[in-house]
Formats: C-alpha cells, structure tokens, sequence
C-alpha cells in the first residue's frame, strides 16, 4: 500500500503533504494558542490542520520504510543507507511531535469553541497555550530536520 503507485515511490509523492500540513499546523497553533481573539477565525483550519498533518506524516513515514526496504533489496549499504537511517529516525519524531501537536490543538479547540462550554480557567488555558507553542516550534524544527536530512541524502555529496 505503501510502496509504489504507478512505478513511482508513494513516498516521494506524499511527503510534500507533511512538508506543508506540519508548518501549516505549527503556524495555525500558535496563532490559536496566543490570539483568543481569533479562535472563531482560525479555529476550523487549525482542526483541519490537526488530522491531516498527522495522517500525512504517517503516510510519509510508512512509505519511507517501504522505499528504504526496496533500497536495501537493490544492495543499498554503507554511508548512503547511515543517511536514510538518520533521515528516518527525524521523520519518526516529527510524527510523534506532529500528532502530540494536533491532540493538544484539538483538545484546546474543543474546551474554546463551544460556545455553550464554560470558559476554560485561565491557568488551564494558559498551559494549554504553551504547551501547544513549545510543540508547534518542535514540530517545526523536525520537519526542518527531516527534510534537510531527506534531501542530503538524496541530492548531498557523499562525505
């Protein structure tokens, strides 16, 4: 399922989708988390954005393992498959930061956007706020780091 479509590597085709949902996400976060004024605005993208940046993240990720799998049944050693291994291992925290992020961004979103809910404690609100920043800047900088690492891999020098 995971593998190929057509010939072409799944993975080469959905990680643009975590590239952009997991920024979009840090980014919609931050603003829910800081901005109460504009939760009525930015509450349903910021929901959107909290299951599909996870979901995306996993679809790349499975779809890495497949590809490092093929990789290594064509002979794939050494310094090449030690790059793909860190590349990886990145791309694992950012799904781990990513779905800590969205469960976070939908439980604050859920306890803020009914209107007929009792409004949040503010110490609540405000821990729930920087928790949401501190794992918004995290996921942000592993998706940096998983791509940086991806496209080392594929387009760096060998050292």
């Amino acid at each position: 399922m995971f593998d190929q479509i057509n010939g072409m590597p799944v993975h080469a085709l959905v990680l643009h989708a975590a590239v952009v949902f997991v920024p979009l996400l840090a980014l919609a976060a931050i603003v829910y988390a800081v901005v109460p004024r504009w939760r009525t605005k930015v509450g349903w993208a910021a929901v959107l954005l909290a299951l599909a940046a996870p979901v995306a993240t996993f679809v790349a990720m499975e779809s890495g393992e497949k590809l490092r799998d093929r990789m290594i049944a064509n002979g794939m050693t050494g310094p090449p498959l030690e790059k793909i291994d860190d590349h990886m291992g990145y791309g694992t925290l950012t799904f781990y930061f990513t779905l800590g992020l969205a469960v976070v961004t939908l439980l604050m979103a859920f306890l803020t956007l009914r209107p007929s809910a009792r409004p949040l404690p503010r110490p609540a609100g405000v821990l729930l706020a920087v928790i949401m920043v501190a794992l918004a800047a995290i996921s942000g900088y592993y998706v940096f780091r998983t791509g940086d690492s991806g496209a080392q891999a594929v387009w760096g020098t060998s050292s």
